[in-house]
Formats: structure tokens, sequence, C-alpha cells
């Protein structure tokens, strides 16, 4: 059975595809239905490694939305943050 423990150790090793995958799996699995919130906060975390913050804002935010204490809360804040930064950069050339 793949788990999240394999979700953690594939996103750590660069696997963003394989962990996005994944993730969907878990997703549909009922009986990972009280850690949700972290799979999305792991999936957040991939598509943050992809570089696709549209969608890493997204999975934070779907993780928020299910536990509003999810350590997705400071992943959002800190994407923001650095988008925030990376904006106000460009505007400065």
């Amino acid at each position: 059975m793949e788990s999240l423990d394999d979700l953690k150790e594939l996103i750590h090793h660069g696997h963003i595809t394989q962990a996005i995958e994944l993730s969907d799996k878990l997703l549909q699995d009922p009986t990972i239905e009280k850690e949700k919130d972290y799979v999305y906060y792991l999936r957040g975390n991939a598509f943050r490694k992809s570089g696709d913050w549209k969608q890493a804002l997204d999975n934070y935010q779907h993780a928020i939305d299910l536990n509003p204490q999810s350590p997705a809360v400071q992943a959002r804040s800190m994407a923001m943050d650095i988008l925030d930064f990376f904006h106000r950069d460009q505007y400065n050339q």
C-alpha cells in the first residue's frame, strides 16, 4: 500500500510527477479521510517544487479549507510572500 511516507519521499527526491500521481490516488482512498488535508498540503509542495505556483496555492487552500490548523497555512503564506517579492522586483526593472 502506498502511503504518506512514500509521497513525502517522492517529493523529497524530486520525483514530482510520481508524487502528484500518488497524491491523486491517495485522495481517492477513503481510509485516509482524516489525513486528506495533509495530502493536499504535500501535493501543494510537489506543485511548488515543479514551479506551478497556482496549483501549489490551490492545493494549500484545499488543505486549509479542510483543516484551518494545517501546515498549509504557513506554506501558503510563505508562497505568497515569495510571489509578492518576485512581482515587486519585476516592477523595479
